[in-house]
Parts: structure tokens; sequence; C-alpha cells
């Protein structure tokens, strides 16, 4: 690869699956540009010595100024962006408000929208890019209590299956990761979101939204087959460096599974298998 290809820009760099990517690629010789929401997360991206920038998904100013930023030090080119910025906000659909399930999707897919789009300009007038998306096992699969989730990575699939069609005749690929259970914060920020959002106590699904908050704080790998971070490293690397790189990646045992089942068996007893998880 090029020197002049090795740069790279990642969000959600504050912990796990951010973090790691934007580490391993240090390692490996790109310059990585990690970006964050808060300031005290961009000041220790910065002391590690990585180039920390604050990027707030939510933000159409801060999306636009973190670009410039990045554009003015590089001289105008991106090899890479890897959207990974996500939280997921647990509750049943009809405990959603709007107003909550419109703020899942701004983060988790307008967000990642609006930054592919400021960046697509410049990977065109270079003639390459990678896009890459940090979508989920929750893309493919749908499961009770995660529908803000699930459908912010619905549509992300969606549209990312989309662009990859419309650049097809192009040398920027799209790459969609989907991995299943990971060692992060995700499942803390869940229940923050969680907690924030939703009334429990005058759900018809208390009694579920009671053993919910025992596995969002339970200590340690909340599922089986939870892999630590590096294993979605491996495939942001093969996405970054194949000629060919993959239309999706699967990581974790339980999205090969699911991927697998849904092909196969029908709707409802896809259903009744997921309904027991």
């Amino acid at each position: 690869m090029n020197k002049d290809r090795k740069n790279i820009l990642i969000t959600g760099c504050s912990s796990g699956i951010g973090l790691c990517v934007a580490r391993g690629l240090r390692e490996r010789g790109y310059r990585v540009f990690a970006t964050a929401r808060r300031e005290a997360d961009v000041a220790k991206l910065n002391e590690e010595g990585l180039e920390g920038l604050r990027l707030d998904l939510d933000d159409s100013a801060s999306i636009n100024a973190a670009v410039d930023e990045v554009l003015q030090r590089t001289g105008g080119t991106l090899y890479a962006l890897f959207n990974n910025g996500a939280y997921g906000q647990a509750g049943a659909v009809e405990d959603l408000r709007r107003d909550v399930l419109r703020r899942q999707f701004e983060t988790n897919l307008f967000g990642w929208h609006e930054l592919t789009c400021r960046v697509l300009p410049v990977m065109r007038r270079q003639g390459y890019g990678r896009i890459i998306q940090n979508s989920s096992i929750l893309g493919l699969i749908a499961l009770p209590f995660r529908g803000a989730y699930n459908a912010s990575k619905y549509a992300l699939e969606g549209l990312s299956d989309t662009l990859r069609l419309e650049l097809r005749d192009t040398d920027i690929h799209i790459s969609l990761i989907e991995p299943g259970p990971i060692e992060s914060r995700f499942r803390a920020n869940s229940f923050a979101a969680y907690q924030q959002h939703i009334d429990r106590d005058n759900s018809p699904f208390r009694d579920h939204y009671l053993a919910m908050e025992q596995r969002l704080t339970k200590e340690g790998p909340a599922v089986p087959f939870t892999l630590p971070p590096e294993a979605v490293l491996k495939r942001v690397i093969h996405a970054l460096e194949s000629r060919r790189p993959r239309p999706r990646y699967y990581v974790t045992f339980p999205t090969y599974l699911f991927g697998t089942l849904k092909r196969f068996l029908s709707t409802r007893l896809l259903d009744k298998l997921l309904a027991r998880i």
C-alpha cells in the first residue's frame, strides 16, 4: 500500500472497538485520526500518540470541523473512514417515544451518513477510498427489546448496500462488519440509555425489564462466544488492505450461526429461536 494511502478517520474511539482499532492500525503504520465526543477522551487519545479530534455524530458542525481538520493535516486526502461510534437503546418498541427513536437514528445512522457524504467527494477526487461500516448481528436478525438499535442497523445495512452498488464503477469500496458480542462498554452505555428513556414501572414489560437489567449489569461477558475487540480489528485490516475487500465480514460465532439460519429457516421458526434468547 502506498504511504499516502495509510490515513484513516475513525469514530467512537473512547473505548472498545474504536480504541482497539485505532491502536492496532497505528501499530501497523497507519496515520490514525481517532475521534470521540468528549474532550476528556480526546485528550487521552492524544496522550497515547494518536491524533485525537472531537467529533459528535449528533452535531453537523462538529462533523464538518473534524473533517476539515483532518483534510488540513493530510493535504486534502483521506484513504479510509471507519464508522464505528454508536450506542444501543434498549426497550420494547411500544415504550419508545418518537424522540428516543429519533435520537438513536441521529447517532447510529444520520451522523454516519452525513460523515460519509462529507468524505466521499474527497475520495472521488483522489480516485480511491475505503468506507467501513461497523454494523451488528442485529443488522441481520432482530431481538426483543432491541427495536431501536435493530432498526438503526437494518437501515445502515440497506443504505450501505445501496451505496456499494452506486460506487461499483469506482475504486471506492464499501464494507460492512457485523459483530456479535464483543468485549466493550456497549452494555454499560445501553443500560444508561435505558434508564434515561424507558419508564419501566409503567410498562407492560416490567418483569422482562427486571430480568434484562440483571443481564446489562452483570459482571464479565453477558453471553457465550464473546470475543475481544481484536476480532473486529482483524476484519478492518482485511477491508483496508485487500485488493477486493468483502462486502460483509461476520465476527463471532453467533453472527455466522444466525446469518446461516436466516437463509434456511422459515420466519416463524427463526422467531421461535430468537424469542428465547
